[in-house]
Order: structure tokens, then C-alpha cells, then sequence
């Protein structure tokens, strides 16, 4: 008898041990997820410097056009954030320091070209260096090439050269040369106006 129920015992063991459940509970953790920093381009903090020059010696005369138009732009990356901006400008904005020859300028030069009141464009980033203003001016749609730093403190700089040829704005600088002839001679006594406008955009990214 003592036996027969030792047997079952061990029946009764192997039963229950068959009977449990193989299945462990799953843990899952949840990975969190970094966020991206993004930064945002405003017009309040972009200025648009200008330098065109005069004489032979090619004499710097440099401004500014205090007034620039574009929508806050964000991106992941400097490049992003600079990439795809469309812009405008009031030449009426022009501000060199001297109001009559601020008033040469819009009179002589854009108010001679056609639909010239705003000059538009859009700015495209090709790589972590280079960028192509696409400008219209004087009916003229043309590439502006540019380079462009981005300092530590997320301060950028784009510039380039604007060849007012480009643009069709010959007949423009000639009708300005002539407003501005004596004003352009230097001391070997020849007047020149050149045909080239150095362009830097002054910008800063702020975190958004």
C-alpha cells in the first residue's frame, strides 16, 4: 500500500509540473527619443551689405538695404535652415550713409529698370558651404553663386558677386555713370563705374 501511494505522488508531481505554463513575460523598455535641435532663420536678425565700386582704383562705396522680407525658416542644420528661404527687398530700402547718393541709386539705376521696385529670389544650399541665390531683377531671372560660413556660435555669412550683366543692367550703370561721372573719376582722371556688386548676407540661427 505504501507503495501505491508513493506511485501516485509521483504521478500527481509529473502532472503538475507538465501542466505549467512555458511562457515568460515579455519586458519591453521604451527607448527614448532624442529630439532634434532645430534652428530657426529670422529676418530681424539677416542683414544684406553691399559694395560696388568706382575709379579705376576700384574705390569701395558699400550699404545696406535695411529692409528684407521672408517667412521664419527652421531646419535640423544650418543648411536646412538656409535652404529654400524666399525672400524680397525694397530698393527703396537702399541706405548708404548718403542720401543723395541713395537717391542717384533708386532714380539712376533701379528706377530705370523694368519692375524693379522689389528685387525677389529664393536662396538654395548645394552643400555645407555653397548656396545659389536665384534673383529676379530688371525682368531678369538669374543664379547668384555663393559661399557661405557658419561659426560656432551659429553666426553665418553668405557671400558672392553680383555681374549686373547678368541682369541685363548695362543700359542701368550707364544711366547711373552718367548721373555720377565727375563723382567717379579718380586721380588719373578717368571715370568708371564697374559692372560688379560684391554681395555678404549677414545672419544668425537661433535655436528654435
Amino acid at each position: 500500500m505504501k507503495k501505491v501511494t508513493i506511485l501516485m505522488a509521483a504521478f500527481a508531481l509529473v502532472f503538475a509540473t507538465s501542466c505549467k505554463s512555458d511562457k515568460k513575460e515579455s519586458t519591453t523598455t521604451e527607448t527614448p527619443t532624442e529630439k532634434t535641435e532645430q534652428f530657426v532663420l529670422k529676418p530681424a536678425g539677416t542683414t544684406v551689405n553691399w559694395t560696388a565700386y568706382k575709379t579705376t582704383a576700384k574705390t569701395p562705396v558699400s550699404g545696406v538695404f535695411t529692409t528684407l522680407d521672408f517667412e521664419p525658416h527652421t531646419g535640423d542644420s544650418a543648411q536646412e535652415a538656409l535652404n529654400g528661404v524666399t525672400f524680397s527687398i525694397p530698393v527703396s530700402s537702399i541706405f548708404s550713409k548718403d542720401s543723395i547718393r541713395d537717391g542717384k541709386l533708386q532714380k539712376f539705376f533701379f528706377n530705370v529698370m523694368a519692375d524693379t521696385d522689389l528685387l525677389k529670389g529664393t536662396l538654395k544650399t548645394t552643400s555645407a558651404t555653397e548656396a545659389i541665390a536665384t534673383i529676379t531683377m530688371n525682368g531678369e531671372t538669374n543664379d547668384l553663386p555663393l559661399t557661405y560660413t557658419v561659426t560656432e556660435d551659429r553666426r553665418v555669412s553668405l557671400t558672392g558677386v553680383m555681374l549686373l550683366k547678368d541682369w541685363n543692367a548695362l543700359d542701368a550703370l550707364a544711366t547711373l555713370h552718367e548721373a555720377c561721372e565727375v563723382l567717379h573719376t579718380g586721380a588719373d582722371g578717368v571715370s568708371k563705374t564697374w559692372d560688379e556688386v560684391a554681395i555678404n548676407i549677414d545672419t544668425y540661427l537661433r535655436a528654435n
